[in-house]
């Protein structure tokens, strides 16, 4: 992320906010405390930020409320990825070796420009 032309406070906020979410509203993967993945990419061809978050709890519950939610405050964590005009999904994750869903994997895109609104 160091290397990222974007707004690096944007994609650090998004980052803690899905990382968050995850321990508040999912399960972490292993014993204890657990654990959640975080991979952050920037994208070749556009110079996107993708940043992925990977928790143990295969589906993602209101999604469509959790990130179309009006600012409050604080604000919602998910509404940081709409208010950086980036975009959210979700997908099952998958044992690459058996198939299983084991999880979701939560996706922020953030352009390199920002224009507050």
């Amino acid at each position: 992320m160091a290397h990222w032309p974007g707004n690096i406070d944007a994609a650090a906020r998004v980052a803690d906010k899905l990382v968050d979410n995850a321990f508040q509203h999912a399960e972490p993967f292993g014993p204890g405390e657990g654990w959640v993945e975080l991979r952050l990419t920037v994208l070749p061809k556009t110079d996107a930020l993708l940043i992925e978050v990977d928790d143990a709890t295969p589906e993602f519950a209101d999604f469509e409320k959790a990130t179309t939610a009006e600012p409050s405050n604080p604000p919602p964590g998910l509404w940081w990825v709409r208010h950086y005009q980036g975009t959210l999904s979700w997908d099952p994750k998958t044992d690459a070796t058996t198939g299983d869903v084991v999880g979701k994997t939560v996706t922020a895109f953030l352009p390199t420009t920002w224009s507050p609104a």
